[in-house]
Parts: structure tokens; sequence; C-alpha cells
């Protein structure tokens, strides 16, 4: 593969505003939902209008956005994935917590509804609990970052910490009783979790590569980008040596590529939507991380030669 950037932004709310710690992007009615990982809103950008907030979470304890600095990082919903989903012939977009800490462990259902996106929000730790013991992980482990729709299952990709021996993996989960759940009508506890698999994206810098999301192409390779993060555990950040793509196939990483920098900054790449592809190419929009929370988010269209 090849990998190039040709374009990037700054991505900030009609009123200035910084759409702060993007940690995924997804398809969504006439535009793009861009979720943070340190807020309760996402941000819609729509063809021809100012991108404007969409509530995903009531505050928490008072709070509707969180950091290091303020004292409430603990306290944040640490929205991580992004899935396009179908319910009932309405589109939509799955927001999944990373379920590094209980109160990361809610899902976010977003359908479109003309101005006024309906949200319902669902608690899902008896999923992560799921997950937990499916990946053979302690629970203060689990970091999900990453998911995508393969035939008629999620498959939910946990980062993992290399550095510590804990690889990146994924679990299948069915995709009818996943909206299920998600909109109610079945209890998180009767999902099943199974199909892991874990994944060797190797290493840069020393530091192990690990997947921050992934998206299905249409011959049924994944793409994932991935970021070699020396950090101590799945909640505090630590110093991105690097970022890549990997391509894998049939479970197997067969590919992996270094992304390119921007400004001579590490791209750290935390959310792709698959903009177009085909059996050579893809062109993908990229959300980045830059772990400053009065930083705007950085987005990128890469190209890709496969």
């Amino acid at each position: 593969m090849d990998v190039r950037v040709s374009a990037a932004e700054r991505l900030q709310l009609a009123d200035g505003a910084p759409v702060r710690a993007a940690s995924a992007v997804v398809a969504f009615h006439d535009g793009r939902l861009v979720v943070s990982d340190d807020g309760t809103h996402a941000a819609w950008f729509r063809p021809g209008a100012e991108a404007t907030r969409v509530r995903l979470l009531p505050p928490v304890e008072g709070h509707e956005v969180f950091d290091e600095e303020s004292g409430t990082k603990h306290l944040k919903p640490d929205l991580e994935t992004a899935c396009r989903v179908t319910v009932e012939g309405v589109p939509g977009a799955l927001v999944m917590g990373s379920g590094s800490s209980p109160r990361r462990m809610r899902w976010c259902l977003v359908r479109s509804a003309g101005d006024a996106p309906d949200v319902v929000v669902a608690d899902m730790a008896p999923v992560y609990a799921g997950v937990a013991a499916a990946l053979d992980l302690d629970p203060d482990t689990l970091n999900l970052e990453g998911a995508c729709v393969v035939g008629r299952s999620l498959r939910w990709f946990h980062r993992g910490l290399p550095s510590a021996g804990l690889p990146s993996a994924s679990v299948d989960l069915d995709l009818d009783a996943v909206l299920a759940a998600a909109v109610g009508e079945t209890a998180p506890s009767d999902l099943d979790v199974g199909r892991p698999v874990q994944y060797d994206l190797g290493s840069a810098g020393g530091v192990g590569l690990a997947i921050t999301d992934v998206v299905a192409l249409p011959d049924g390779d994944l793409l994932a980008c991935a970021a070699a993060e020396d950090s101590p555990n799945p909640r505090d950040d630590g110093p991105v040596t690097a970022t890549a793509l990997a391509r894998i196939r049939e479970d197997r990483v067969v590919d992996v590529v270094p992304l390119p920098r921007l400004d001579g900054r590490v791209l750290k790449v935390e959310g792709l939507m698959v903009l177009d592809a085909d059996t050579s190419q893809a062109r993908l929009f990229a959300v980045t991380d830059v772990d400053d929370p009065d930083a705007a988010s950085w987005a990128a269209t890469l190209h890709v030669r496969l």
C-alpha cells in the first residue's frame, strides 16, 4: 500500500469552538458525524451548512466536556467508536463507549430525523463484560475503539496495549441482535459475543502499534488505522511515536504502512470513513485526536493505493 494526504483542515463548530479530541467519524444523513471522546456532544457537518452540535448524552455531574487539568477526565463517557447502521429502514449511527471504566459502557443510537436527530442511549455493561471474557481480559484493560459491519455482524475492535503484552483484538456480534439491544427491544445480557481474533501489527520506534479504528472495503478486506502510543494503561494518554495504516484480510494483517506526518507532526488518526473505494484504491476521511483539550482536531483526506 501507499498513503498520501491530499487535504487537511481544523474542525470547528459554527460558533468557532474547536471540535476537541475527535475519536470517530461516520456518514450521517447528508453529512458526517464527528464524535469526540471527551464530551457529551458530537459535531454534525453538512454540505452548505455550518457545523452544529448533536447531544449524545446528558451532562455528567454538570459537565459537558472533560479533561485532566480540571480534574474531570475520570467522568468522561469516552465515546470512541461510530459505525453506520440502518434501523427499520432508517439510516443512522451507532456510537459506543470504550469500556475502559464503568462510566464508558454506554451506546448511543443516533437516527436521522431531518434537522433534529433522534438519540437513544443504552447502558450496555453486560456486553462489555462479555467482550472482556471472550478476549480473556481483565475488564480494567478493555479499550474498544473501532467497529465495522462485516456481513451481518458487527466486528468490534479492542485497541489493546502491545507494550504491556495486550495485542489488538476483535469480537463479532450479530448485527440484528445489536440493534435490538440498542433500542431496548432485548436485554444487553442476551447479546452473544463470539469469534475472538488477535492482530499483530508490529511496532514503530520500539512501541507496539495498536488499532484505533477500522473500516471495511468493498472486496471484504479491512483497513485499520493504528498508533504506537507509549501509554502505561488504557485510560492515560502517552506520547505517540508513529501511526500507520494496516490492511487486514481474513483475520490476518497483510500489510502495514506508515501514515504521513502533517506539518511535521504525527497524524494520530482515531476515526476513519470510506469516501469511495475500488479494487485498486480507496479515499478515506480521517479525524485525529491531538491530545490537547484547547486545540481543534484535524481532519484529513487520505488517498490509499491498495
